[in-house]
């Protein structure tokens, strides 16, 4: 029954996945790994609790760590091959939402995808992220004034300083 109901989220957690790692492979990879763990550790899920929000908080665990282990991964080959400056982008090639996902901070993303994108409540994505309502609620709208930045080709503009 348990891997049952978890089989029944796959197609959120895709969704999901998929707007957080930017690539369809790294997705799968993001998907498998938290399958694998919730069914691993599904003796720590309180019956009774979400288990849409539990698996939310496991993908987004796993992501978080996944990036840690990139960064480290990323400055140890800088450090191997000498220090060089990451190719910059196009921003002429930004044309649809998910580029402009992209732009947004990834506490944004996050917040923006499980509440616009999953229909997560504010307390629900509180949970899974471990964060204060509020500060869902904070990120929210950051990141729906950013997206709507980003999407007006604005983003530029407030991006730079001025210098005197």
């Amino acid at each position: 029954m348990e891997s049952a109901e978890i089989i029944a989220h796959i197609p959120r957690l895709r969704r999901y996945a998929r707007a957080l790692a930017g690539d369809s492979q790294r997705a799968d990879d993001l998907v498998q790994d938290t399958l694998e763990r919730a069914l691993v550790k599904f003796y720590l899920w309180r019956r009774g609790s979400d288990l849409r929000a539990w698996l939310f908080t496991i993908m987004h665990n796993v992501f978080i760590n996944q990036l840690k282990a990139r960064r480290e991964l990323a400055l140890d080959e800088a450090v191997e091959h000498g220090l060089q400056s990451p190719p910059q982008s196009d921003p002429f090639e930004l044309r649809d939402l998910d580029a402009a996902l992209r732009q947004l901070p990834a506490e944004q993303r996050e917040v923006l995808l499980l509440v616009g994108l999953e229909q997560l409540s504010y307390a629900e994505v509180s949970k899974a992220l471990s964060i204060p309502v509020g500060t869902v609620m904070s990120r929210l709208s950051r990141g729906r004034e950013r997206l709507r930045t980003v999407m007006s080709g604005a983003a530029t503009v407030t991006s730079l300083k001025a210098v005197k």
